[in-house]
């Protein structure tokens, strides 16, 4: 079978804090069949900072990744990381629609930027490429009560973005429950985790993320999914900040949703990087897919 070939934008998360990201992405796409090609000599996109400092520092550092990449002869760039993603597909957006600043930052990055790149996010990644292929190659159902959470980045601006539905988004849900969870309705599923504040006011965080938490736990889920790294940290590593705000501590695991395809397909725990997480993932029984009974070295009863 020939393999889908298609551009890929790691970005600096997924290469440091968030490495099991970039292995559940890498993991799921080898096991079905696709080729991820990474960017050459690709740079930080300037997330989260940049535009906070320099107008044209932030729309140069995203455009030289996409005219490396049509230098390359891509057509489609997935992008896992949400804020790269957000600055990837905000620099494209302003940069067709201004013809001067276009020119400018064509001059700054020593390069002619075309606008003639498809940036794809994990999550159209997953629509497009994924999702019709799950059927015949998910081993088991992740029969687990969860909670997706898609943070600020995925779908804003909507305006640029034009995700499915601005304050209650459902294409995750859809992923999801295609490999057999029960998606729970909540209330905190676009709401902001803290974000870059993780640092210089982690209080703050603890406080936005705890609210989260304590709402998914609330109503009964096993697990959070995410698709941000930055979502990722905050839920995860700043568990004791979120207990302290919330005067009590809470063991619900936060899953990236290339993870949760992952162990769906049988694919091994360690090489989705689950044992990377600050919260155990404690994850056990799942049941074997209706169309996939037998299933070759992999203990379905052991904690993953």
């Amino acid at each position: 079978m020939q393999k889908i070939k298609l551009g890929y934008y790691p970005g600096c998360s997924l290469e440091g804090s968030s490495r099991e990201y970039n292995e559940s992405v890498q993991a799921i796409a080898e096991k079905l069949g696709i080729e991820l090609v990474s960017i050459p000599d690709w740079n930080c996109c300037g997330a989260t900072a940049a535009h906070n400092l320099n107008k044209e520092l932030s729309l140069s550092l995203p455009a030289r990744n996409l005219a490396l990449a049509e230098e390359a002869g891509l057509k489609e760039l997935v992008v896992p990381c949400a804020a790269c993603y957000s600055r990837f597909t905000t620099t494209q957006h302003e940069l067709m629609h201004d013809e001067t600043m276009h020119q400018k930052v064509n001059g700054i990055i020593g390069k002619e930027y075309k606008g003639n790149l498809r940036i794809l996010n994990v999550i159209q990644f997953i629509e497009e490429f994924i999702i019709d292929k799950l059927d015949d190659n998910i081993k088991f159902e992740f029969n687990k009560k969860v909670a997706c959470y898609y943070g600020c980045l995925l779908v804003r601006p909507n305006k640029i973005l034009n995700f499915d539905r601005t304050e209650d988004p459902q294409t995750m849900d859809v992923v999801m429950k295609k490999l057999g969870a029960d998606s729970i309705d909540w209330a905190y599923k676009t709401e902001c985790c803290g974000a870059g504040f993780s640092v210089s006011f982690t209080e703050a965080v603890g406080r936005l993320s705890g609210k989260i938490v304590e709402d998914a736990d609330h109503r009964g889920a096993e697990a959070l999914i995410v698709a941000c790294p930055m979502c990722h940290s905050n839920l995860d590593m700043r568990r004791p900040e979120i207990d302290k705000y919330n005067g009590k501590k809470l063991n619900i695991p936060v899953l990236y949703i290339t993870q949760a395809i992952g162990l769906a397909l049988g694919i091994d725990r360690n090489i989705l990087g689950l044992q990377r997480h600050f919260v155990t993932v404690k994850l056990n029984d799942f049941k074997p897919f209706a169309k996939k009974i037998e299933v070759e070295n992999l203990q379905i009863t052991e904690e993953i």
